[in-house]
């Protein structure tokens, strides 16, 4: 293994680098198995991560780890990448249209007026006019198959209590924010209590979308249950055979004003909640934006990846972000990691590193909240539907302690 002066010496370069042309021209397949290979020959340590997480360049790998060994890099950088853009000037307003932007817009999501008004129908019919399109694809999806009998593998808890361990195979964290091994603490989250106290004959569970209007590959853009609309019903049916009473509230907060999703979501999930007080479990279920068509083998099925995502409340350059506080932080963590530990023993290979970002995602409502990115808008709906039968069953470990 190279030393600590090497790893800066290479970042440093990097870093460069990071805007001329030689990053240009180093953007092509053949260039990211060169960077793999270097890897794989000085840090064999390092190697898992760089090619587990395709969508993590070398670069990134290396800045990750000089940052935590070097704090003063870390801030440096930090600052740095507010050079172009200073949030810590910006107003709370924008600030909460920022948390909105998280997600790149692609082409289907952003529906011209008269394709809004007929979303906005399609979905107060939904349950009339689409189950048939919705069994057409349920019934392409192999429960039995998909299930696993048991776990795959035990992943060490001594292991994981390495804070560095624990980061390095299991998160990828946006350069706008920081977390610290006492947030991060893997006995701590992995020992807290998630099991389910509400009796299955009251709301347990609400599932919605912030961005209701993510579309998959093959979706009619005119029909938003061919979306993640209609992944989040069938996500309904699958936990409802585990016996959870569920809410799928189908609130579209994203037409014509993508930016304030967040934030137009808000007030509804709630009053949603406060109508529903027994309601212990929140899921967001989105869509990710990955340009690359994304699919995994999960017990001889082919898939598309789940990623759990969760936000800070902090970036670095404002820091704690008060008018985002989240007071169920250590839960949302918790349950996050809880989830991905599960996936990696039963399920290896259906999920992603889970990300962490510096916002809020209206996370703070309920400790038991997760956002979920469902594969890609180059995933096909067959794909999305088969990872929600392991997802489903995740949960149901998790949420009666089976795991």
């Amino acid at each position: 293994m190279i030393g600590m002066a090497g790893i800066c010496f290479m970042a440093a370069c990097l870093c460069f680098t990071e805007e001329g042309s030689l990053v240009d021209q180093l953007k092509t397949e053949s260039a990211k198995k060169f960077r793999l290979v270097l890897t794989r020959q000085y840090m064999p340590q390092l190697s898992f991560v760089a090619e587990g997480r395709d969508d993590q360049t070398l670069s990134d790998v290396l800045l990750s780890r000089v940052e935590q060994e070097v704090p003063i890099w870390a801030y440096a950088r930090g600052r740095s990448s507010y050079a172009t853009v200073a949030e810590s000037s910006l107003s709370n307003e924008e600030i909460i249209a920022l948390e909105g932007k998280d997600e790149p817009e692609v082409p289907g999501d952003v529906l011209d007026a008269a394709e809004q008004e007929n979303s906005r129908i399609v979905a107060a019919e939904a349950a009339a006019e689409n189950q048939e399109a919705v069994q057409k694809v349920e019934d392409q999806v192999l429960v039995e198959e998909t299930l696993s009998d048991g776990k795959v593998q035990e992943i060490s808890r001594e292991k994981l209590n390495d804070f560095d361990y624990l980061l390095q195979n299991f998160y990828n964290v946006d350069s706008t924010t920081t977390i610290t091994g006492s947030q991060l603490n893997a006995q701590e989250l992995l020992g807290m209590d998630l099991t389910i106290k509400t009796p299955a004959d009251q709301p347990q569970i609400l599932i919605y979308h912030t961005h209701s209007q993510e579309m998959y590959a093959d979706s009619d853009p005119n029909d938003v249950m061919t979306g993640v609309m209609g992944a989040g019903e069938y996500l309904k049916q699958l936990l409802e055979g585990y016996g959870f009473s569920v809410i799928h509230h189908m609130g579209q907060y994203d037409v014509g004003d993508r930016d304030h999703a967040y934030s137009n979501a808000e007030d509804a999930i709630a009053q949603i909640l406060e109508e529903n007080p027994s309601i212990e479990v929140v899921i967001d279920l989105h869509r990710d934006s990955v340009e690359r068509h994304m699919v995994r083998n999960v017990n001889g099925v082919e898939m598309a990846p789940v990623m759990f995502f969760n936000g800070l409340s902090y970036t670095n350059a404002l820091g704690n972000i008060t008018y985002l506080d989240n007071p169920n932080l250590k839960g949302n963590l918790a349950f996050s990691l809880q989830m991905q530990i599960a996936a990696e023993e039963y399920y290896p290979n259906l999920t992603r590193p889970i990300y962490l970002k510096g916002y809020r995602y209206n996370m703070h409502f309920r400790e038991k909240t997760l956002l979920v990115e469902l594969g890609s808008y180059t995933n096909t709906q067959g794909e999305i539907y088969q990872s929600l039968v392991p997802l489903a069953d995740l949960l149901d470990k998790v949420l009666h302690n089976k795991s």
